[in-house]
């Protein structure tokens, strides 16, 4: 298993932060080109703790050499499935996506949280955390 994992601070509120986030996908992002659709599969609201909890699909489209694809099959679209939960009480995302295609032969389990960073923020000047961590592991050899 290989474990990658890194923070960063947005000079941004969360509610900035947060709400940038839903629109990473989207046509006029030119970073975020390689995807191709994402469908929301289900969304509700916990009605005790207010949580917004989002299943979406989210289709892409990889550059692959084409012996990996001669050998493993498939194409260059691929398919990740991410769980998201918003907690406006405790002000925090976390997004949870893991891999489907090839997932037979690897797993990609990638946690992002976005949350208030009060030990970098100032009065009237709030900053946001930004924690993740990807787990990738082999499931073939």
């Amino acid at each position: 298993m290989r474990v990658f994992s890194s923070t960063y601070t947005f000079d941004y509120s969360w509610n900035e932060v947060s709400t940038a986030n839903w629109l990473k996908y989207c046509p006029w992002n030119k970073s975020s080109s390689h995807v191709i659709a994402v469908d929301t599969l289900s969304r509700n609201v916990d009605p005790s703790s207010g949580i917004l909890r989002t299943e979406r699909l989210i289709t892409c489209t990889q550059s692959a050499p084409a012996w990996v694809i001669a050998i493993m099959g498939g194409s260059c679209t691929t398919y990740s499935y991410e769980t998201s939960y918003v907690d406006p009480v405790q002000r925090r995302v976390t997004m949870c996506s893991t891999n489907l295609t090839w997932a037979n032969m690897i797993s990609v389990r990638e946690t992002v949280v976005y949350q208030p960073d009060d030990s970098q923020s100032e009065p009237g000047h709030e900053r946001t955390k930004f924690e993740q961590e990807a787990r990738i592991t082999a499931l073939c050899g």
